[in-house]
Formats: C-alpha cells, sequence, structure tokens
C-alpha cells in the first residue's frame, strides 16, 4: 500500500503514514475547516491497510499541540479500527506525545487511553530541546 505524505499547514497536522514499515504519525496542530474532508481519506486508507492480513506491528504516534473537537471524533475515529485490529491479534501502538506540562493534552491522551483494552497506549512525555 502506498505511505500518505502529507505537509503540515497552519490548521492541519503532518501526516506520515508508511504502511510497510507499519508505522503511522500525526504532528502538529489540527483544526481544519473540514475534518471529515480532512481525516475521511486517511480513515479509508488506514482501513484498507487493516483489512489485509499481516503479523507486522502497527505504531501510531500522535503528537498533536492542539486539537480541536473534530479531530478529536476524527482520531477516535482512527483509533477504534486500530483496537479491533489488536483484539484480532495484531500488534498495535499508540503512542501519545505530550509536552512536558502540558496537561490539557496529557489529559486528552489519558481520556483516549481508557477506551482500549486491546491496542497498547502509551503515555510519552516529550522534555523541551
Amino acid at each position: 500500500m502506498d505511505p500518505i505524505r502529507l505537509a503540515p499547514t497552519d490548521r492541519s497536522p503532518l501526516v506520515d503514514f508508511d504502511f510497510e514499515a507499519g508505522h503511522l504519525q500525526l504532528r502538529g496542530e489540527s483544526y481544519p475547516e473540514d475534518a471529515a474532508a480532512f481525516f475521511g481519506p486517511l480513515l479509508q486508507a488506514l482501513r484498507g491497510y487493516l483489512a489485509e492480513p499481516s503479523p507486522d506491528p502497527i505504531t501510531f504516534e500522535v503528537g498533536l499541540a492542539y486539537f480541536n473537537s473534530s479531530s478529536a471524533k476524527a482520531l477516535m475515529n482512527l483509533f477504534m479500527p486500530l483496537e479491533d485490529a489488536a483484539a484480532e491479534g495484531r500488534s498495535v501502538t499508540v503512542r501519545w506525545l505530550f509536552a512536558d506540562g502540558d496537561e490539557t493534552i496529557e489529559e486528552a491522551g489519558e481520556d483516549f487511553a481508557a477506551d482500549f483494552s486491546s491496542a497498547r497506549f502509551e503515555m510519552v512525555r516529550e522534555q523541551p530541546a
């Protein structure tokens, strides 16, 4: 499956979905004017990728400094098929990256983590450079 690579914009995050390597990444800020239009193709590609049987592990890194409620819903929509794949035996790790001291993003990650029982959800505190 072809990778998806989108440069970040003022309103949308960097997207690097390297399906062959099993590494998916979102970084930056996410408040696109039309979250469904932005995230819809990503969700469709993810579902297509997961439909192909594979023993390879998946790591999804989410490092968002800010996201709006529409993006939060879209993230959950991306997380659900990953959780389903983990429940079916695939190794899935979601790495939630947040800046040291950013309690809002940390708490959002904890809220997402509470919805996972099969996939591994890691909270990763990033120290300032």
